[in-house]
């Protein structure tokens, strides 16, 4: 009889077994796309308590609190640290079968070598125990990401971000590259003029570029551009309702600019026109650098307008959206591969029926130069479990190259969330053993099929992104 957790958690036949032990689990970890806080890093930060590790703008957890009926002063607000991690701990066995069960005691199990399950009669001590190992040097931010085995992180950064955090971390390495990711969505964001401008005004400071025109917005982003790969990214990412790919002439795109810039609000066609222009831009820029675009598509943000008013973004109220997206995703790629200019790219959707929408779309531009140019990429945020890992494997499998895919990322902004990668790996070993003992895969390729699954878990993305 299995126990909850134990070596083969997850891994269901002697395949998946044999697949994970022997190959997935000593790759190291590329994380190329996360949220973590590069001062943290670079500060190797101490944490003060579990809480604050584990609490700390966590948006996962807090929609479970909040779904558990847990005040709100215990999430977000002042109570004290270890009052909130009752309520959490309190919460933590109402989320049986929610993935945060699984990634609860991963963590605790993998980063402080706790096997209790935590609950209310376990907080007190497991609270103290992890609380007292951050004290230690073996638990500051640098080294639980050495701790994990992680080679590679990517950060999310604004054009305008200065990065000295960046520099920091290259002018000391630790053993981890930190990289930051170009992440040029307040660019094209002109739907509020007066904020439009106070990032602009960021923007020119950052750059030292004087703005007042569409060109000089271009120049200006270049130049942050060029800023950004001289400390290593490789990377781009664009958080997007939809693809945009509106007509638009030049002229166009310059008077809308000029409006704006002037204080004027768009009109929504300006504003659509503006954000397929950008979009387009920000795509060639990408390619003539010869990095890899990434969009996250799909996700309808701020929902909650009094909450958003009380604690703004990132706070645990959006929620999938089910904006059509497969003409103007097709129209923009069709765009660009018809002009050369179309990069390395990775799609990346929040809702579930969206999942052959992408893959299809992906592999409609794939040419030839590059194996797995274009990917569709891992579950992400609500997707980010069994089943949607699972959904999204099985859609790449059918209809693309699942030996090609780049594999996990935690888009997490904790430190906490590299247990994530174990998880995944375990659903892909445990994915393609079932596949293995029912037949449907020659037990006699086994040799291959443990190279691939090696590649899905980090030689892949170490090839394609030229780590």
């Amino acid at each position: 009889m299995k126990q909850f957790m134990d070596e083969n958690f997850m891994l269901d036949s002697e395949e998946a077994q044999v697949l994970y032990h022997q190959h997935a689990a000593k790759m190291p970890i590329i994380d190329y796309h996360c949220h973590l806080i590069p001062k943290m890093i670079a500060d190797n930060y101490q944490f003060r308590d579990l809480t604050e590790i584990w609490l700390g703008g966590d948006h996962y957890k807090w929609r479970a609190m909040r779904g558990n009926g847990i005040d709100e002063g215990y999430i977000t607000g002042n109570k004290p640290d270890y009052e909130k991690f009752e309520k959490w701990a309190e919460t933590v066995p109402y989320t049986m079968r929610n993935p945060l069960y699984h990634w609860v005691h991963l963590e605790l199990r993998k980063i402080f070598g706790i096997d209790k399950i935590l609950k209310p009669e376990t907080a007190r001590e497991i609270y103290d125990e992890c609380t007292a190992k951050l004290q230690t040097e073996e638990f500051r931010a640098q080294n639980i990401m050495k701790k994990c085995k992680v080679e590679v992180v990517c950060t999310t950064d604004d054009p305008a971000d200065t990065l000295e955090y960046h520099q920091q971390i290259k002018d000391n390495p630790f053993g981890v590259q930190v990289l930051p990711t170009w992440r040029p969505d307040k660019a094209m964001a002109i739907e509020n003029a007066k904020a439009y401008n106070e990032y602009l005004a960021g923007l020119e400071k950052a750059a030292n570029v004087s703005i007042t025109s569409f060109s000089d917005l271009m120049k200006a982003l270049r130049v942050r551009q060029d800023f950004f790969e001289s400390l290593g990214c490789k990377l781009s990412d664009h958080g997007l309702e939809t693809f945009y790919a509106e007509d638009y002439t030049q002229a166009e795109i310059e008077a809308i600019f000029d409006k704006v810039r002037s204080g004027k609000e768009a009109t929504q066609e300006e504003l659509m026109k503006f954000r397929s222009a950008m979009l387009f831009e920000f795509a060639v820029m990408d390619f003539e650098k010869d990095w890899t675009q990434q969009f996250h598509v799909g996700a309808i943000r701020n929902c909650n307008t009094k909450m958003f008013e009380k604690l703004g973004p990132d706070t645990g109220y959006d929620a999938i959206h089910d904006v059509k997206m497969a003409a103007a995703g097709h129209k923009l790629l069709n765009k660009l591969a018809y002009n050369n200019t179309l990069t390395k790219t990775i799609l990346y959707n929040l809702n579930p029926g969206d999942n052959e929408v992408l893959t299809t779309m992906a592999y409609t531009f794939n040419d030839g130069t590059v194996a797995g140019k274009m990917q569709f990429g891992s579950g992400w945020w609500f997707l980010d479990q069994e089943v949607g890992m699972v959904n999204q494997m099985n859609s790449l499998s059918v209809l693309g190259l699942l030996s090609r895919f780049v594999g996990m990322l935690t888009d997490s902004r904790s430190f906490l969330s590299y247990p994530r990668h174990e998880y995944f790996r375990r659903i892909l070993c445990n994915l393609i053993g079932e596949d293995i003992k029912k037949g449907k895969l020659p037990r006699s390729e086994m040799a291959f099929i443990g190279q691939m699954v090696e590649d899905i878990s980090y030689n892949n993305a170490k090839n394609f992104f030229k780590f």
